[in-house]
C-alpha cells in the first residue's frame, strides 16, 4: 500500500500537538471571564466580553492540522498556499515552524518551487480548483484544512452550474475564499459566476435586470468579478445565490431579496420562482459572533467597543460594522495598537490602512465591550485587555 497523499481528516497526532497549540493560543484570563459572566473588573474599568468570539471550530481545526503536518513530516519541505487564517500572529508562528508560504503576506516561495513529495497545506479558505489540480499533478502530499462551511457553499455553487444557473456570490472577488468558491462554477461547461460586494453593486445588477443599463455598463462595473466569457444577456437568466461565509448575514439576505424582486419584475413571480434560487450559507460561527455582539450591545451600556483581529479578516471587519452602529468602536490588530490612554492605532471601517486616534479612552469609570473575529486567538484578546487596563492605570491582577 502506497503512502497516503491526501489528508482532510487530520493526521492522527491531535494529542501530540495539543499541548503546543494550547501553549501558543490559550488564555487563563479569558477562561476566568467566561466563568464570571464574561466580565472583568480592573479598578474603575469593567470589561464585557461577547459570549461568542475568537477561534471557531474551522480555525481550530486548520491550526491543529498545520501543527500535525509539521510533526508528521519533520524532514519534508512543508508549504502552505497562503495565509492559513487572517491573523498575522498565527501565520508568523507557521513561518517560525519552517512552513513556507506560496502566497499571501509571507511570500517566499511559489508553485514553481514545488517538487514531488513536498507537503502542501491548503488553508481554511480553500483553494481554486486549478490550484488543487496542479498540486496533484506535481505529486505533492496535500493536507486540506478547508472549512466545512466553505465546502457547503461549494456544493451549492457546483449544483447551480450543473443545473444551468449562474452563481451570484455575495463576497469580495479578491478574497481567497471567494476565488475558491467561484472556481467551483467552472467545473461544468457553461458554468458562470458574478460576485457582488454590497448593496451598491446589487443595485447595479438590478439596474441591468430592470433594463436601466446595458451589458456594456454591467461588464465595466463587474470587470474583475465575473467568470471568463461572461455574457449578461445569456448568463443572468438563471441565478443561484451563495456567499463568502464571513460576510454580514443581514446584507447577504437583503441582496438576495433585492435581486429576487428584480427577477420577479423581469419574469413575473412564477418565472422568478423557477429561475432564482437562494440558500443562506453564512457559516454558523460567523452568525453566532454577530448575534453575540448584537446581544452584548443590547444588554450593556458600553462606553466603547474593541474589536480584536487581523485587518484583512472579513468577519472581524463586519463585527466593527455592527459595533459602530451603536457607538465608538475600534478595530485593533493586537495589544501593540494601544499606544497610551491618549492614542490608539486602529483600522477604520472599509479602509485598508491603520490610523491613529487621540483621546480614545475617556477617564473612568468605563464599561468597555470586547469581541474578536473567528481567526483571533484568546491569548491576543487577553493581551489587549491587559494593555488597556495598564495604560488606564488599573492593571489586571
Amino acid at each position: 500500500m502506497g503512502e497516503q497523499r491526501y489528508f482532510n481528516k487530520g493526521l492522527g497526532l491531535k494529542k501530540v500537538v495539543g499541548v503546543q497549540v494550547v501553549r501558543d493560543y490559550f488564555s487563563d484570563l479569558i477562561e476566568r471571564m467566561r466563568a464570571e459572566d464574561f466580565r472583568l473588573t480592573a479598578g474603575d474599568l469593567t470589561f464585557h466580553l461577547a459570549k461568542e468570539f475568537g477561534f471557531c471550530y474551522g480555525v481550530d481545526r486548520a491550526i491543529e492540522y498545520a501543527y500535525e503536518t509539521r510533526e508528521k513530516f519533520p524532514d519534508r519541505r512543508v508549504f502552505i498556499t497562503g495565509e492559513i487564517i487572517h491573523n498575522p500572529g498565527v501565520n508568523q508562528r507557521l513561518v517560525d515552524m519552517e512552513i513556507r508560504f506560496l502566497g499571501g503576506r509571507h511570500p517566499g516561495s511559489s508553485y514553481d518551487d514545488l517538487r514531488k513529495d513536498d507537503v502542501v497545506i491548503l488553508p481554511a479558505f480553500g483553494v481554486p480548483v486549478k490550484d488543487l489540480e496542479r498540486l496533484r499533478d506535481l505529486g505533492c502530499i496535500v493536507v486540506d484544512t478547508t472549512c466545512g462551511s466553505v465546502l457547503n457553499v461549494w456544493k451549492n455553487v457546483e449544483r447551480y452550474a450543473k443545473e444551468g444557473y449562474t452563481a451570484l456570490i455575495h463576497g469580495k472577488y479578491y478574497h481567497e475564499e471567494t476565488r475558491a468558491t467561484a472556481s467551483q462554477a467552472l467545473k461544468y461547461p457553461g458554468g458562470h459566476y458574478i460576485v457582488v460586494l454590497d448593496m451598491k453593486e446589487a443595485d447595479r445588477l438590478c439596474d441591468y435586470l430592470d433594463g436601466r443599463s446595458d451589458r456594456t455598463e454591467l461588464l465595466r462595473a463587474f470587470e474583475n468579478a465575473v467568470s471568463p466569457g461572461f455574457d449578461p444577456d445569456a448568463h443572468l437568466e438563471r441565478l443561484g445565490c451563495a456567499n463568502q461565509t464571513t460576510m454580514l448575514s443581514t446584507e447577504s439576505l437583503a441582496i438576495a431579496e433585492k435581486v429576487r424582486r428584480a427577477m420577479a419584475r423581469r419574469l413575473g413571480e412564477q418565472g422568478a420562482a423557477e429561475r432564482f434560487r437562494a440558500f443562506d450559507t453564512i457559516c454558523t460561527a460567523t452568525q453566532d459572533r454577530q448575534d453575540a455582539l448584537h446581544a452584548l450591545l443590547d444588554e450593556r451600556r458600553l462606553d466603547l467597543m474593541l474589536i480584536v483581529g487581523g485587518y484583512n479578516s472579513s468577519n472581524t471587519g463586519h463585527l466593527l460594522e455592527i459595533a459602530l452602529q451603536r457607538g465608538p468602536a475600534y478595530h485593533v490588530l493586537n495589544a501593540g495598537c494601544i499606544e497610551s490612554a491618549g492614542l490608539i492605532r486602529h483600522q477604520p471601517l472599509n479602509e485598508h490602512a491603520e490610523t491613529g486616534t487621540h483621546g480614545w479612552l475617556p477617564e473612568g469609570p468605563l464599561a468597555i465591550g470586547v469581541t474578536s473575529g473567528a481567526s483571533t486567538p484568546n491569548s491576543e484578546v487577553e493581551a489587549v485587555i491587559r494593555r488597556v487596563a495598564e495604560v488606564h492605570g488599573t492593571p489586571v491582577a
